[in-house]
């Protein structure tokens, strides 16, 4: 493969694999070479009792992003985002993509939107409020694939999901707001082979030859297991990225690649 730079902008943890730590080996072992920046610097990640670290603030972004830029180093084909705390770093991180996309055309962003998610059916943001009307008006329309779980889907939107084919509309309107892939990776959808499976949802709209739009769908089932897991949505973005380097233009085979995500059904 030849030679692929991606602009990771996440948290990094000392103890655990969350962030940077889950994204950026993997995407080395398959031939990426990975600039990261690192979000926040904590001892491990927030779901422990205690935590200590720092945060990286807006202007130290871009501090090291001019940096780069002096050293003229800023050349990516690929962004990827995740967890964030900030409003102005979220702002920053904007810019900064802009300013990659104009250097260039075929830069893709992949975004992460993390904002919360589902516990015993009740939705629950993790970020600040303020961090929405940022994802939803400037970082979702600059993005090329997006990986909301279902409640940061709903959150993007404003529409609720009920059943698969509300999940479908929701996606729609997901790009067309910009995004060209949106993959629902949780849900609370019933699945066909019973509640032990978790369904995800993929789109992806591709520009045909003739100018024409073609759509292709696929759904997941996969096995729930009996236990907690941290850096999962991180890891799955990261693997997201890789596997559509490979295949810009098939959404089966950049699911498929990935056998944590179990079967495909249908596409």
């Amino acid at each position: 493969m030849e030679e692929c730079r991606v602009l990771s902008i996440q948290s990094h943890v000392v103890r655990g694999y969350v962030g940077n730590r889950a994204a950026t080996f993997p995407l080395q072992v398959l031939g990426f070479e990975i600039d990261a920046v690192n979000s926040v610097q904590f001892s491990n990640h927030t779901g422990y009792a205690h935590w200590k670290g720092h945060v990286l603030n807006s202007q130290e972004l871009h501090e090291l992003y001019e940096g780069l830029t002096l050293n003229s180093v800023n050349k990516y084909d690929y962004v990827l985002t995740g967890y964030t705390r900030d409003k102005s770093f979220l702002a920053t991180v904007v810019d900064i993509v802009q300013e990659l996309k104009q250097q260039n055309s075929k830069l893709v962003y992949v975004c992460d939107p993390v904002m919360g998610d589902k516990w015993n059916g009740e939705g629950k943001m993790y970020v600040p409020e303020d961090l929405l009307p940022v994802y939803r008006d400037k970082v979702v329309p600059l993005a090329d694939i997006i990986t909301p779980n279902q409640f940061e889907a709903e959150l993007l939107t404003g529409r609720k999901i009920h059943s698969q084919e509300e999940a479908l509309m929701v996606m729609d309107v997901l790009h067309s707001m910009g995004p060209h892939t949106v993959v629902i990776t949780s849900s609370d959808l019933p699945a066909p082979r019973g509640s032990d499976y978790l369904i995800s949802l993929g789109s992806q709209r591709i520009r045909r030859p003739d100018g024409s739009m073609v759509t292709q769908r696929i759904r997941m089932e996969m096995l729930k297991v009996d236990a907690v897991f941290v850096g999962t949505g991180d890891l799955f973005a990261a693997m997201l990225l890789a596997w559509t380097h490979k295949h810009p233009n098939n959404l089966k085979p950049k699911l498929g690649k990935d056998r944590s995500l179990g079967q495909l059904i249908w596409s």
